[in-house]
């Protein structure tokens, strides 16, 4: 059986819909198997800077701490449910320390490539596949040297600050556009030139077209649909194992618009699973 781990984390959005992200996680976990389940406390309160550059983030430290220590004791693969997109990175660097040649694929509308330097907002979940390249704040890049951007596949974003294109280029990720994921073959090729042992698969919803989930704080057009990305998950996860997953960003405005998009939500679930 899958095991899930609940992260309702919302410290890292930049979104004025940023706590939403805590109901959407506590959706979707009250739609997996109880006895499979285990939820991280994430501190309710939003947390001081303490100088680091990064919003709330005393409290996004006391939450990464908290994910690494308990998926330390935990058989790998773990589908972590968040919460914004940034509780994908402790759990990366947990699965990298198991894994000699760990690739990476992220899911998302956006790269999340911004540094301290670059950032606009402070957030960090803008932030989070910077924190995997070990580009991150103090303390939440548990990653540092062990995920290279030559095994980074950034996969559906198309929402980029110029700061990230330029980023894409210096790191030597691999970005993939909607329009080649149409065909998982590109997919399966970048992801087969990591030579990887293993790979962690992170989707953040907004990948999706906002005709095929709503619930999302910064909905993105002309993405995939939910077809597309469960083949395009398929077909990675026939090049390497899984260590682990992330699924972020589901941010419902009601309990009945949550039900609305729940059906898609486990369909990439079980994609995972």
């Amino acid at each position: 059986m899958a095991r899930f781990v609940i992260v309702p984390q919302w410290q890292g959005s930049p979104s004025a819909r940023a706590m939403q992200l805590i109901d959407g996680a506590l959706a979707i976990a009250g739609d997996l198997p109880r006895n499979a389940c285990t939820t991280v406390d994430v501190p309710l309160e939003a947390g001081e800077a303490l100088e680091s550059g990064v919003l709330r983030y005393s409290s996004l430290i006391r939450t990464s701490d908290a994910v690494v220590g308990l998926l330390s004791g935990m058989d790998a693969p773990v589908i972590v449910v968040g919460g914004d997109c940034g509780v994908g990175v402790a759990p990366i660097g947990v699965a990298a320390e198991d894994h000699d040649r760990l690739a990476v694929v992220w899911f998302d509308a956006h790269p999340d490539l911004h540094t301290i330097e670059t950032t606009h907002s402070g957030a960090f979940g803008g932030m989070a596949l910077s924190a995997v390249l070990g580009d991150g704040p103090d303390g939440l890049s548990h990653a540092k040297g062990l995920i290279p951007g030559e095994r980074i596949v950034l996969a559906g974003a198309r929402d980029y600050d110029a700061e990230e294109e330029a980023r894409v280029a210096e790191t030597g990720i691999t970005a993939i556009d909607i329009s080649e994921l149409s065909d998982p073959g590109r997919l399966v090729e970048a992801v087969e030139a990591t030579e990887a042992t293993a790979v962690y698969i992170h989707v953040d919803l907004d990948v999706l077209d906002p005709s095929a989930l709503t619930g999302v704080t910064s909905p993105t057009p002309f993405g995939l649909t939910v077809a597309e990305l469960v083949a395009a998950i398929g077909a990675v996860r026939g090049v390497a194992p899984l260590a682990g997953a992330t699924i972020a960003g589901f941010a419902p405005s009601s309990p009945s618009a949550a039900g609305d998009d729940l059906g898609a939500i486990l369909r990439i679930v079980g994609s995972l699973a």
